[in-house]
Order: structure tokens, then C-alpha cells, then sequence
């Protein structure tokens, strides 16, 4: 079943990349620059390895996006906790929230230009906005979904609020919770790229742009790969925390 299953995963993959080589070669001649082959892409992808220059812009990417994400996903988690929880901070807060979710995080890139510089703290602060309100957003739906009865009966019990929040709540809103944090690790890779071809001169972004000016072909499907693949990644990563972290609470609800 699990050769079927990769069998099926693989052959599309292999059927797309030869019809994009036997398209580049035939409707887009080589010279052209329109459409590189997936050959000469791959022989531009290790050419970008040995000479350091792809490991150098990707680690810069990683570094932005790994502290913003991590940053703002931990406040949008907490503040979307206490939203959740209260309905007193519910009401005073969640307008506010309303009403700045909406905005791009893109479109904070000219003022925190003004605030910030054009300096390594943009690009994180750019991915910490873009992390924190769907974050903090999914969290209080999530915890606000919870069942009503288990708190009072845990209450009734005499659970405090936080046992209650850390054994029941946060464990029954975790798929809410693991919603926002996969769409948003996605987007936080999409908003450095963007970032860093408006403001930053390195990273991936900046490499897709300089890329751009020599008419690169290669090298910007090159980029666009590395952050196909990081966003799959990411998601791939966020998935198996989920299952594990589901699992433990199981296992600990089952003794």
C-alpha cells in the first residue's frame, strides 16, 4: 500500500518535469531565456551550491523568517488565549484586532520603513505582524469552540484555570490552533520574499531580484523552488507536531 501510495505521489512529479523540459526545449528554444529547462535549472541549482552564494542568501531567509514566526506565533498564541478565555478582554480587544487583521502584512512595509530603517529588524518585524493576528485569531476561535460543560465540570471538580486551560482547553482548540500556525508559516515565507525584494539586499528574495536585472531565468525558478520547498516543509513540520502533541494528550487523558 505504501509503494502504491508514493508510486502515485512520484508519477505526476516525473510527468510534469518532463513535459516542463520537452516544453522549454521545443515551444521555448534554448536563447530565448523565456522558460530554462528543468536540466539547465538543476545545473544552475548546484552551480548556486558550490558557490556558496544560495546557502548564504537561504540561511539569511531562514534566520527572518524562523524569529518572526517563532515571535509572533507565541504572542498571537498567548494573547489569543487570554481572548479566548475572557470575555471581559474578548470585548475590549477583539475590535482592535478586528479591525487591524484585515490590513496586509505587506502593507505595514512602508511605515515600518519610516519607524524601523531599512535594516535586518524590517523583515522580521514584517513576518511577526504577519504571524501574529491569524495566530492570535485562530487561537480564540479555537478556545472559544470549546465545550462549555468539560470546563464546568473540571471547575466542579476543583481544577484551577490553569490546569483547566493546560489539560483541557488549549489540548481541544490545538487543531484551531495548528490551522493558523500552517497557513501562516507559508505566508511568512511569501512576506520575506516580498520584503526582501523591496527593502532588503540579501536573502532569497534579493537574489530572485538581482536574478531579475540579469535575466536569469534559472536562477529565479531557482528561488522560486527552494521556497515552494520550505513552505512544504514547514507544513510537513507543523503537521507531525500536531499529531504528537494531540497523541500526548491522549495518552495523558487515557491514565
Amino acid at each position: 500500500m505504501n509503494r502504491i501510495r508514493i508510486t502515485t505521489g512520484v508519477i505526476p512529479v516525473i510527468v510534469f518535469l518532463g513535459l516542463w523540459e520537452i516544453l522549454a526545449r521545443t515551444a521555448f528554444p534554448p536563447g530565448q531565456g523565456l522558460l530554462p529547462p528543468f536540466t539547465s535549472v538543476l545545473a544552475e541549482l548546484f552551480s548556486l551550491i558550490s558557490s556558496g552564494v544560495l546557502a548564504d542568501s537561504f540561511v539569511r531567509s531562514l534566520s527572518r523568517v524562523l524569529i518572526g514566526f517563532v515571535t509572533g506565533s507565541c504572542a498571537g498564541l498567548l494573547v489569543g488565549v487570554l481572548l479566548g478565555w475572557s470575555t471581559h478582554l474578548d470585548k475590549t480587544f477583539r475590535p482592535i484586532i478586528s479591525l487591524l487583521y484585515p490590513i496586509p502584512a505587506l502593507g505595514w512595509l512602508p511605515l515600518f520603513m519610516l519607524w524601523i530603517g531599512i535594516n535586518e529588524l524590517l523583515p522580521i518585524a514584517i513576518i511577526f505582524i504577519c504571524s501574529f493576528f491569524p495566530v492570535c485569531y485562530s487561537t480564540a476561535s479555537g478556545v472559544k469552540s470549546v465545550p462549555h460543560e468539560q470546563v464546568w465540570a473540571a471547575r466542579t471538580l476543583g481544577a484551577t484555570d490553569i490546569r483547566i486551560l493546560r489539560t483541557i482547553v488549549i489540548p481541544l482548540a490545538l487543531p484551531s490552533i495548528f490551522t493558523g500556525l500552517r497557513i501562516e508559516a507559508g505566508m511568512a515565507w511569501r512576506v520575506v520574499i516580498a520584503a526582501e525584494m523591496v527593502a532588503i539586499p540579501t536573502g532569497i528574495g534579493a537574489l530572485m531580484m538581482r536574478a531579475e536585472s540579469l535575466l536569469k531565468v534559472d536562477v529565479i525558478v531557482v528561488c522560486l523552488m527552494v521556497l515552494s520547498l520550505m513552505c512544504f516543509c514547514f507544513e510537513k513540520v507543523l503537521l507531525l507536531m500536531e499529531k504528537r502533541l494531540t497523541a500526548a494528550w491522549l495518552n495523558n487523558a487515557e491514565h
